[in-house]
């Protein structure tokens, strides 16, 4: 008991200095997820409206499909992308293999699944009559699909900082397309993982700590969405 309190003492005196090794990993992860975030926004949003608006045989099933991926495991997603990227794999050529671009490509295709299916939950959740009166009113679709995202748009912020959450607190996807090379692509939860594993429970706490607080201001932002 009074290793893990002298520990806890550690860390946030690693934290409250601005540790750089801390900050340097911190910074990290925050970047590469919040690039992750925002390619499956572009990606998700007008994939989403087209869906929505589209009427074709399947759309159920593709649905359901798409909810299907919410809980798709990580290392799942990992293992895809390494053998996409691979030195063997079809576009190994692109020498991308445990690099920060690998990851956020990782990153956006675990998202999008979630990201998409809650846009899609978001849209079927607006008025109907929304887009109907824009289109009578002279609207193009384009308009009136527009509109509805408008009138949807805190569900479809909420459905971007989950995405958000997502990828910052994954952890086998990075460790199997990264490496979690010291200063390039170490995030904090393969930093946590490795750390743990030395018995450096001092900067171990402290990243968790970070990651913890992290995940508290993206809940905070999340709860205040639903609440609008």
């Amino acid at each position: 008991m009074t290793e893990l309190w002298e520990g806890l003492t550690r860390a946030i005196q690693l934290i409250i200095s601005f540790d750089p090794e801390v900050m340097e990993i911190a910074g990290r992860s925050l970047a590469i997820s919040a690039t992750s975030c925002s390619l499956a926004a572009l990606i998700s949003l007008p994939l989403g409206g087209l869906i929505h608006f589209s009427h074709f045989p399947g759309k159920r099933l593709l649905i359901s499909i798409i909810q299907t991926l919410f809980s798709v495991p990580t290392v799942l997603i990992g293992l895809l992308v390494f053998v996409l990227f691979s030195r063997a794999g079809p576009i190994g050529g692109l020498n991308l293999m445990f690099t920060p671009a690998v990851m956020v490509i990782g990153q956006v295709i675990l998202i999008i699944p979630l990201m998409l299916g809650l846009i899609l939950s978001a849209l079927r959740g607006v008025d109907k009559g929304v887009a109907e009166t824009a289109i009578s009113l002279g609207a193009s679709r384009l308009q009136a699909g527009i509109l509805t995202l408008r009138e949807a748009r805190y569900a479809v912020l909420t459905a971007v900082i989950m995405g958000f959450g997502r990828a910052v607190s994954e952890v086998g996807l990075a460790l199997m397309v990264g490496g979690n090379i010291k200063g390039f692509t170490r995030t904090l939860t393969t930093a946590i993982s490795l750390e743990t594993s030395k018995g450096d429970i001092e900067l171990a706490l402290a990243l968790g700590i970070t990651l913890l607080f992290i995940a508290l201001i993206v809940n905070v932002a999340l709860n205040r969405f639903q609440q609008r």
